[in-house]
């Protein structure tokens, strides 16, 4: 038998050390086996390069990566009290599971491991959106991501224009990423339940040469118009650009439409016009 399938599970574990879920740190166990290796089997193939995990709490999602195979894992936890678990998962998990102790958000995916790095994991509800928006900065050193997220989070990644849910996060993620909704976990899986229904989305890079190199342009441009989205753009990107409506028409888009009237392509149309200032 596996050294992981030999643990008790993870219901004793958690007891074990008196580990509950802070609400501080947007915590909410996934203890579902079944639920876990789905979401790890998403994320396949993992028998090469390396698993990069945020907030493993108990290790729930990072037995599951170790059961289907990955060859390595890297585990980003910033509770020091999740450590006693996750110590007893590493000695069972032979020499493939990696420890650190760190905010996720000051770690570059490039600093963990080598290629293909694939970041799989139930990520704490308060810094959920921060974290992919950095990932998305560091797309070239990425080969594919599986993330839970609350199911409002998943809405905006997938949204199309003319929809309340198209903005800023819809358009900066499909422009990098091939954006999937993969499936959607109840409050009930969770330790404690969540108030709301959470998804699984698998954000997989797009080639280097299909998207910016700096995502900056496009941050600034999606920030003005969806920030005054009820504005028309020729008001909304009056602080981004010095002649939005001249910009505007230059480009073949209306001034007086509104932000969720225009395209993924119409926003990096508009980044590279503001880039080239």
């Amino acid at each position: 038998m596996d050294s992981v399938e030999a643990l008790p599970p993870l219901r004793e574990t958690i007891a074990a050390h008196g580990l509950d879920a802070k609400k501080r740190f947007g915590q909410h166990f996934l203890l579902d086996l079944n639920l876990t290796r789905r979401i790890a089997r998403a994320a396949a193939p993992l028998g090469e390069g390396t698993v990069i995990e945020v907030g493993p709490g108990p290790g729930g999602l990072t037995r599951a990566l170790l059961l289907e195979g990955a060859a390595r894992v890297v585990a980003i936890e910033v509770d020091a009290r999740a450590f006693g678990p996750l110590r007893e998962l590493q000695a069972a998990a032979g020499g493939r599971l990696e420890l650190v102790e760190a905010d996720a958000l000051r770690i570059a995916p490039r600093d963990l491991g080598s290629g293909p790095r694939r970041i799989v994991a139930n990520l704490p509800y308060n810094v959920s959106t921060a974290l992919l928006v950095r990932w998305l900065h560091a797309a070239d050193d990425i080969a594919d991501m599986v993330l839970m997220f609350q199911k409002e989070v998943v809405d905006r990644l997938v949204a199309v224009p003319r929809t309340k849910d198209y903005g800023r996060l819809s358009v900066l993620a499909q422009h990098v990423c091939e954006v999937r909704r993969l499936f959607e976990v109840g409050p009930t899986a969770f330790v404690p339940p969540p108030k709301v229904t959470s998804a699984v989305a698998q954000l997989t890079p797009r080639p280097q040469a299909a998207r910016l190199a700096d995502l900056r342009p496009l941050e600034r441009v999606t920030a003005a118009a969806f920030g005054q989205r009820r504005k028309m753009l020729r008001g909304s990107l009056a602080g981004v650009f010095a002649d939005p409506v001249s910009t505007l028409e230059g480009l073949g888009l209306r001034p007086t439409a509104r932000a969720e009237e225009l395209s993924v392509d119409d926003f990096v149309r508009l980044a590279n016009a503001l880039d080239s200032k």
